[in-house]
């Protein structure tokens, strides 16, 4: 039995409903207000003239971007049917795809601008992740692959984006861990 056919129609109903919510609200809404703090983050940090922060922000939402054209070019790419009835394309999930690349780039805003946060902002947002994509299946709209496809195609093209805009932390050198 795969695991689209085991959760085969629980969408109907209370828990649909309430599935539906939790998946729009974490998988679109939330990473989109994410992402206008950091452009607003970016805007007054550059106001203050603290340059070097805005530009880290920016960066780090040019990885966001960078995240989400995975579900924006590969629906049309793939054109893979969903498990049921649905408007869209299924590969890869887009409500996975935000969530995972709001993400990452939470990780890099926070491995430069506050490093005591980086474990507990992975934590969360490897929760949520998972949470969505759970969410999806539940639904019944999209495949398992659909979802581990989305986190790693923006695990992939993520940190190519991050690697190119300079936003991952530069190897450790042997001297440094010797000293």
């Amino acid at each position: 039995m795969s695991v689209a056919g085991a959760f085969q129609g629980l969408w109907r109903g209370t828990l649909g409903q309430v599935t539906t919510i939790v998946s729009d609200v974490l998988g679109l809404l939330l990473p989109s207000v994410l992402m206008i703090g950091v452009l607003l983050g970016a805007a007054l940090a550059w106001y203050r003239r603290a340059r070097h922060e805005a530009g880290i922000a920016l960066r780090a939402l040019a990885v966001y971007a960078s995240g989400r054209c995975v579900s924006w070019l590969g629906k049309p790419l793939f054109i893979r049917q969903r498990p049921r009835s649905y408007a869209q394309f299924s590969y890869p999930s887009g409500h996975v795809v935000s969530i995972a690349s709001a993400g990452l780039a939470a990780v890099l805003l926070c491995v430069w601008l506050a490093p005591k946060l980086v474990r507990w902002v992975a934590i969360t947002a490897g929760a949520a992740t998972l949470l969505v994509a759970f969410t999806r299946l539940l639904l019944g709209v999209h495949w398992l692959t659909d979802t581990v496809g989305g986190v790693l195609g923006v695990l992939g093209v993520g940190l190519v984006a991050a690697s190119v805009l300079r936003l991952l932390p530069k190897p450790v050198s042997a001297r440094a861990c010797a000293a």
